[in-house]
């Protein structure tokens, strides 16, 4: 074992649980406590320093890590987000038959894909393609035979008679 996996392997044996305890009492989020926790540890393995003392040295690592746990609750990131256990709250909409949507959910993912971002979330063909990696004519066509499969599924054909 060369010196480097020594010293990361006291590093974990030493500081690990103190630094997941501190993160997660911080960040409330096992995973987001390992990922300060690794953070700190390449950052120690990667920039030595020479300590006083083994209290000394505590105090550093804890400090890194108080101070990674703040960078990540400060992060703009991390205000625009939520946890997977806040959207598990809220259930998804149960779609009625015989609505349009039910429709659409019924056609192929290709045609589905560009019919809800054009309709349902006000999407221009442009912007579709950008977001689907697909030429904007693609998306034109895809949406010209979404709505005829629409038209067939709605029974469109009376409508156009009436018309």
């Amino acid at each position: 074992m060369n010196q480097t996996q020594q010293q990361a392997q006291r590093l974990a044996e030493t500081y690990a649980d103190p630094i997941l305890r501190l993160s997660y009492a911080y960040l409330k989020n096992t995973h987001d406590a390992q990922d300060v926790c690794q953070t700190v540890f390449v950052k120690l393995l990667t920039e030595p320093r020479e300590f006083e003392s083994p209290q000394h040295e505590r105090a550093y690592v804890l400090r890194m890590a108080a101070n990674a746990c703040k960078d990540i609750l400060k992060s703009p990131w991390r205000r625009r987000t939520c946890g997977l256990e806040a959207v598990l709250e809220v259930p998804a909409p149960e779609v009625e038959e015989g609505t349009v949507l039910s429709a659409v959910n019924t056609l192929p993912p290709h045609y589905r894909a560009v019919i809800y971002l054009f309709y349902y979330e006000g999407y221009q063909a442009a912007e579709i393609g950008a977001i689907l990696g697909i030429p904007t004519a693609t998306v034109h066509t895809r949406l010209a035979r979404g709505r005829a499969k629409l038209k067939t599924l709605l029974g469109g054909t009376e409508y156009e008679q009436s018309v």
